[in-house]
């Protein structure tokens, strides 16, 4: 299969993913996380939904050249390995905060899937450098979201 066949099929699969998991949430978003105390630094609502697409897009097209580069057992494997918990960790992450209310299993999950991100990145970096390196915009932003999850869990 050709690499652009394998970006588009990425990309779509992780975008859809991704809008499942912020989709099956909304309602909270207007209830329940409109009361909650924010803290410094919170952005406005709107801007999660066009910064998780470019990062979905990112990684789609990270996660692509991955599968695309030549086997290098046991390193692409793993590298693969890691990039499925980690996007498993990041699907969790929204239901668990946004749908079942729990800020501090939540605090757990995206510690643990900044971790697994920046083992991700490493991995990546092994097989092929342009996909980890599209990866780092994603580690940024959930550095950042780390921040907001404590910020909330200490406020609320």
């Amino acid at each position: 299969m050709r690499l652009l066949l394998k970006i588009l099929l990425c990309i779509l699969i992780i975008e859809i993913l991704g809008g499942l998991s912020g989709f099956l949430t909304v309602n909270s978003i207007k209830d329940w996380y409109s009361t909650l105390n924010q803290p410094p630094g919170t952005p406005p609502n709107w801007i999660f939904g066009p910064v998780w697409t470019l990062l979905y897009a990112l990684i789609g097209i990270a996660v692509a050249r991955i599968w695309h580069a030549p086997p290098q057992p046991p390193v692409r494997r793993t590298a693969l390995l890691y990039f499925f918990l980690q996007m498993l960790l990041n699907l969790a992450w929204t239901p668990v905060f946004f749908g079942a209310h729990q800020i501090g299993a939540a605090l757990f999950i995206i510690i643990t899937l900044l971790i697994a991100i920046a083992f991700t990145i490493f991995l990546f970096h092994k097989v092929d450098k342009p996909a980890a390196a599209l990866l780092i915009p994603y580690f940024l932003w959930v550095s950042y979201a780390t921040y907001l999850n404590v910020g909330y869990l200490a406020l609320n």
